[in-house]
């Protein structure tokens, strides 16, 4: 009988018990470099699980560089060593879930440079994005809706302006659970929604004429409020 994804814990259970015995068929196989795994319906039909959590596993261990998958030929071990690939497996399955105050600290540390590059590489594509997002946060809160993924879109315009695409997924990353942790705690309320508003305008102006000191201000003072709100829970 094939396991069901009951809870997110079931999930993460499920998940690394998946990774620790593809990590097994990679040694036992002696799999190196370049070589191919079995399909998701064989793997699922050995581990007694579905295909969605052998797809699941599968990339988690790419998003690490470990696997490779490439359409409509199969999924392939990386250019990684024996030993420094169950390392990192390791280390893979020891992560936890980051708490919400985590979660924050990785998001100022890594916006306050995303809004550095935003300001020096982006285009006027870009600019039209910014605008389209930063509109969409400002007819949400001033119509009284939650916009809390609208605040968050035009953060993630800010990681796709700044041409960095390795910043630009952990935004992508990170970005569900922090939708999540602001549901769960309250984060934005309409006053401070309201400020965000002005907020999102100056940044937009700082990234609009280029100028990544003013940008990264900003940003700072956009983020001043969420910090000490993180510290105080």
């Amino acid at each position: 009988m094939k396991l069901e994804i009951l809870t997110k814990n079931d999930n993460l259970s499920v998940q690394n018990r998946i990774i620790s015995k593809i990590r097994d068929l990679i040694n036992y196989k002696n799999l190196e470099p370049g070589d191919k795994l079995p399909s998701e319906r064989m793997l699922s039909e050995k581990f007694e699980v579905t295909r969605s959590n052998v797809r699941e596993a599968i990339q988690k261990l790419e998003f690490y560089g470990l696997l490779k998958s490439i359409p409509q030929s199969g999924t392939f071990v990386a250019n990684i060593g024996v030993i420094a690939m169950n390392g990192m497996i390791e280390d893979i399955l020891r992560l936890e879930d980051p708490d919400f105050k985590s979660l924050v600290e990785t998001r100022i540390l890594l916006e306050l440079k995303t809004v550095k590059l935003a300001a020096l590489r982006r285009t006027e594509e870009d600019l039209k994005h910014l605008k389209h997002t930063l509109e969409a946060y400002k007819n949400k809160v001033l119509n009284g809706e939650d916009a809390v993924q609208e605040d968050l879109l035009f953060h993630l315009a800010i990681a796709k302006a700044s041409g960095n695409s390795t910043m630009n997924t952990f935004m992508l990353t990170i970005t569900p659970e922090i939708i999540t942790n602001f549901e769960k705690y309250h984060v934005c309320d309409k006053g401070q929604a309201t400020i965000g508003i002005q907020e999102h305008n100056d940044i937009y102006e700082a990234i609009k004429a280029q100028d990544p000191k003013l940008a990264k201000a900003k940003m700072k003072v956009h983020f001043k409020v969420l910090y000490q709100y993180c510290y105080n829970i």
